[in-house]
């Protein structure tokens, strides 16, 4: 799961944020792979790292009261 995850989420920001620095030029696609490439490098990592303390905190949001 954080690898599909990552892999999308780098995937998509990563896409937008090209085209709003770039607009839709011919360079789009070789300027977004590569960008994408370092975005999922930084991304699976943190997700790893970050993924324990985000589903505690989910945890804690949505548990019930206790008896």
């Amino acid at each position: 799961m954080p690898f599909l995850l990552s892999l999308l989420m780098s995937c998509i920001v990563s896409l937008v944020a090209t085209i709003k620095s770039i607009g839709l030029s011919p360079e789009l696609l070789h300027t977004w792979l590569g960008a994408w490439g370092i975005s999922w490098m930084v991304a699976f990592p943190v997700v790893l790292v970050v993924l324990p303390v985000v589903r505690r905190l989910a945890l804690l949001l949505v548990e019930g009261p206790s008896r």
